[in-house]
């Protein structure tokens, strides 16, 4: 019974990445936020998963620079306490929503505080705020770098 090792090229390419004629490698966004989510686990470190990957350490870097700007989403972890939800924003409220909120109208104070992240800045919001002026807030703030 004989075993063969695959070559980081055909390993790399399982994987989706591009490899062009000149050496060059494109990445998908996919397996870079893996190898984010990889990099960050306890215990790991940046050199360790990028030469796993055959991959610059400096590249590794780079891309979770763009995990910690918002600019590569990574996936989440089964083992992660939280997780985030969609924010999702509309003109005018449906009708069957503006009757259930008139026939129970629970206190905003008991609900919470609303937070928006941006890297390393949490602006904190009553929960009493309108959500017209969250998402005025949002628009404001706009998409991340």
């Amino acid at each position: 019974m004989s075993f063969a090792m695959a070559t980081t090229v055909e390993f790399l390419r399982d994987y989706g990445v591009d490899i062009r004629p000149n050496g060059q490698r494109r990445w998908p966004d996919e397996l870079k936020a893996q190898i984010v989510a990889e990099s960050l686990k306890p215990g790991m470190t940046v050199n360790a998963v990028a030469a796993r990957y055959g991959l610059r350490a400096n590249h590794l870097s780079e891309w979770r620079g763009r995990a910690r700007d918002g600019r590569l989403v990574l996936p989440a972890l089964a083992e992660d306490d939280l997780c985030f939800a969609p924010l999702v924003l509309r003109e005018e409220e449906a009708p069957a929503m503006r009757m259930a909120q008139e026939r129970s109208s629970p206190d905003p104070q008991a609900l919470g505080p609303v937070e928006i992240v941006m890297g390393q800045v949490i602006l904190r919001l009553d929960g009493a705020t309108p959500a017209a002026r969250i998402a005025e807030i949002v628009r404001a703030i706009g998409p991340t770098p």
